[in-house]
Order: structure tokens, then sequence, then C-alpha cells
């Protein structure tokens, strides 16, 4: 690989990891091929962007990156990388938990979600637990709804019991 061809490599990982709000570094090394492919079809079913990459070229890449600081997942860096690219937070935790049912690997080297860094495959539990954006809204929105539920409950079991006491008054 030329020296332009490696420079045209890390400015397209510079674009794509600039947009990408879910990052995530995993060793998917001695798969086989099957389980490869399987990996790779579960990951474009999930929406999941899945690539191998040079270290060096990722290092380089994250290094370039403005706004976002990645010096937590150098460390990681040694060995097979294979990027996996998401919208949401927990979906790549979630596919690795599932895969690792039925293969040893990938294993998480570290994942990088709203702007927070996660070292290690003992975070893929915490990682799994994070609630995606839609996740989240639904919360909320069950949050506000539940208070005025409950006043417009009351309200209407108020007006029945104050139709019923007037109406008991008035027969007396």
């Amino acid at each position: 690989m030329t020296k332009a061809e490696k420079n045209q490599l890390i400015d397209e990982l510079v674009g794509t990891l600039s947009e990408a709000p879910v990052i995530y570094l995993a060793d998917t090394s001695e798969l086989d091929a099957e389980s490869t492919s399987d990996l790779r079809r579960t990951c474009f079913k999930k929406d999941i962007k899945l690539n191998v990459v040079k270290n060096t070229l990722l290092k380089k890449a994250f290094e370039r990156v403005e706004g976002k600081d990645f010096s937590e997942l150098y460390d990681v860096l040694a060995g097979p990388t294979a990027l996996m690219l998401s919208e949401t937070g927990n979906a790549p935790a979630k596919l690795i938990k599932e895969f690792r049912k039925k293969h040893p690997k990938p294993i998480l080297k570290g994942a990088f979600v709203e702007e927070m860094c996660f070292v290690g495959d003992e975070q893929l539990q915490a990682l799994t637990e994070i609630k995606s954006r839609e996740e989240l809204i639904g919360e909320v929105i069950t949050l506000l709804q539940s208070p005025m539920q409950n006043v417009l409950g009351a309200l209407k079991s108020g007006g029945n019991t104050v139709a019923g006491l007037v109406k008991t008054l008035s027969e007396r």
C-alpha cells in the first residue's frame, strides 16, 4: 500500500469516525470463515457497520478527529481490530453478547459511546445496559404521561363524587 493510499484511507476513517456516535473495537481473530460471515450478516441486519482496520491507520485517524478524545483507546490497538459503527449505543454490545453464546469471539477491546470511552471486555455488560435514544424518549414520555393520567383520573372520579354528593343532598 502506497503512502498516498494510506493517507486516503486515514482521511476516509477520519470522516467516518467524526460522524459515528458509537464506535466499538473488537477482536474477531480466530473466527473461521463461516463464523465471520455470520457475524457480518448479523451486523448488517442490525444496521451495524463492521470493518477490519490496521491499528496504525486507525490510531492516526483517531488523532486527526476533532472534537472527540480517543486517547483511552490507544492502548487496545494491538492485534487484529474490527471496527463496529452504529447509531445506537447498546446495539453492538448486545450483538457481541448474543454472538458469543455460540462463538468464543468477538472480544470487546474498547468502545466510544456518547463521548465516553469504555476499555476492556469486562465493560460489555455495562454497555448492553445503556439505553438507546428511542428507549430514553419512551421512558420520558411515560414519566410525563403518568402524572397527567393521575390528575385526569382524580378529576374524573372527583366529578363523579361531587355529582353524587350533590344528588344525594338534593334528594334529602
